[in-house]
């Protein structure tokens, strides 16, 4: 089973000690989420403070302004609920990195390292290119969901660092045996 280590952040020493020698690191862009958050919030909090009054305006009328104040509100409430969804994202996965290592990986938030050999990884299922508009933009370009044995799972998306290359990694490591070199470590043959 994968092992969770508080407090302090365990080195990559320590880690190459139960996981073998270190490969890469992949971080999370935890910062290009919460600019994110912030214009998906104010373009919520825009729509809904120009949606309220339109609304309290266009009582009792049957021209273009119920329609307006419907699309004002409507904006400003999806702004809202996205950039509150972006913002607790942001915060559940700060400072979030993986590091690939010969037996397994790291995935470290917040000061917090899980060490997940691959044989505790079920299933690693990757989605790639989402044709909607600014889909990249948005981290949805690219999605993997890693599955512990355990029932956990872990979300990789394109605010992560090379995730394609995490994803092919991982599944590699899993699904085919073919696990990752380290750094100046030879593999016996």
């Amino acid at each position: 089973m994968s092992t969770k280590l508080e407090g302090d952040v365990m080195r990559r020493t320590e880690a190459a000690g139960q996981l073998g020698g270190f490969v890469r690191e992949h971080r999370t862009d935890g910062g290009r989420r919460l600019r994110q958050a912030g214009i998906l919030l104010f373009v919520g909090a825009a729509g809904m403070a120009f949606g309220v009054p339109v609304t309290v305006a266009s009582i009792g009328t049957t021209d273009g302004a119920p329609e307006l104040a419907g699309l004002l509100l409507g904006v400003g409430l999806v702004g809202l609920g996205l950039g509150i969804w972006r913002l607790l994202q942001a915060f559940r996965t700060r400072e979030q990195s993986f590091d690939i290592h010969e037996r397994g990986l790291t995935h470290r938030v917040a000061g917090t390292a899980a060490l997940i050999p691959w044989q505790d990884i079920a299933s690693v299922g990757a989605r790639g290119e989402d044709g909607r508009p600014l889909a990249e933009a948005r981290g949805m370009g690219f999605t993997c969901n890693i599955t512990l044995t355990d029932g956990r799972s872990i979300h990789i998306d394109t605010f992560t660092e090379d995730a394609r290359q995490l994803a092919q990694t991982v599944h590699s490591a899993v699904h085919l045996g073919r696990l990752p070199e380290g750094r100046g470590h030879r593999r016996a043959q």
